[in-house]
């Protein structure tokens, strides 16, 4: 099939190759611009890009491509079919009707749920245990055109959104080719979505990161796993924020209370510190402090002596609102 790919970060990678090694026609590649990115804001291509000029693809960079120009070109293309996987821009109804064969996106989750642009990241939050991948053919509404084929897949319950989402993108990739063949046979079926759930992954931003030490030792876990990578769980020390890059459960809620939230119980050179939860605790294993790399817990209290018995985790009322996670 002579295909236009449409997509942007590493969760898209998979499929771009797969499309190409199974032998399909990619007319075009589309991505974003570069862009900054790291602590020196280096302008980097999308990894879509990079793998795109490493196959010998043609690929164009557009920071909307919902203009005229765009819907020409794409016309002038004829693809049979839109493929779009994390692209990142809503499209217009005439880039989705220009393709003989309609358009297709591949979304990590199971619709309806989790509909919008972090359905990794909301899923483990929530403590879901389980998830999946769906193709579906697109409509105007984001995220509610038909069904066509879903995976389902278990998450690991210490699986960070990270690693769930390198899986989902192996997934997404096999699902993809099925469902091209599908559709090159006539054979795709069209499974209206039942109404949309209450769970919805809206966009992330920095301050969701910050975590409430209130909550049960279990869902301070989860909220943990599932902001790494990005946007990255933090806490506050001595006024500064400091990043939780890896964690491990401690005791659960039914340990009940052995301090206040936040408070830290014991530290361990092997384990690191345990944290109280408003249920159960946690333990803090690796730690970036702002303006630092990241360090074993060891290393954080040589340096830092966080005392037993002491509730340093806590935001300093002079801080100012947009000085979250750590740089």
């Amino acid at each position: 099939m002579r295909i236009v790919f449409m997509g942007t970060p590493e969760f898209a990678v998979p499929s771009l190759r797969s499309l190409h090694a199974c032998g399909h026609e990619l007319a075009l590649v589309v991505t974003q611009p570069d862009r900054g990115a790291g602590r020196g804001r280096k302008v980097t291509p999308p990894p879509v890009k990079v793998a795109a000029v490493e196959l010998g693809l043609p690929v164009e960079q557009y920071e909307t491509v919902n203009t005229d120009e765009f819907v020409e070109r794409l016309r002038a293309l004829a693809p049979d079919l839109l493929v779009v996987v994390a692209f990142g821009q809503i499209l217009s109804e005439e880039i989705l009707d220009a393709p003989s064969k309609g358009a297709v996106n591949v979304h990590a989750s199971l619709l309806p749920a989790y509909r919008g642009v972090a359905p990794i990241n909301w899923a483990i939050v929530r403590g879901e245990t389980e998830t999946g991948v769906t193709t579906m053919f697109m409509a105007k509404k984001v995220d509610a055109g038909e069904i066509i084929l879903a995976r389902r897949t278990d998450i690991g319950d210490r699986e960070t959104a990270g690693e769930l989402s390198k899986r989902l993108s192996g997934l997404g990739a096999e699902l993809l080719l099925e469902t091209v063949e599908l559709i090159r046979k006539g054979e795709a079926p069209r499974v209206a979505q039942s109404p949309p759930t209450t769970k919805y992954a809206r966009k992330l931003r920095k301050k969701d990161g910050e975590i409430d030490w209130s909550r049960s030792s279990r869902e301070v876990f989860d909220h943990i796993r599932g902001m790494t990578p990005w946007p990255g769980a933090y806490t506050w020390y001595r006024g500064k924020s400091l990043a939780i890059t890896r964690a491990e459960p401690g005791e659960d809620a039914a340990a009940g209370k052995r301090g206040e939230a936040g408070e830290i119980l014991s530290v361990d050179d092997g384990r690191g510190i345990e944290v109280a939860a408003g249920e159960g605790s946690v333990w803090l294993s690796e730690l970036k402090p702002e303006g630092k790399r990241a360090m074993e817990a060891a290393a954080f209290v040589r340096g830092y002596r966080p005392g037993v018995g002491t509730r340093p985790f806590e935001r300093d009322s002079s801080d100012e609102e947009d000085r979250v996670g750590a740089r």
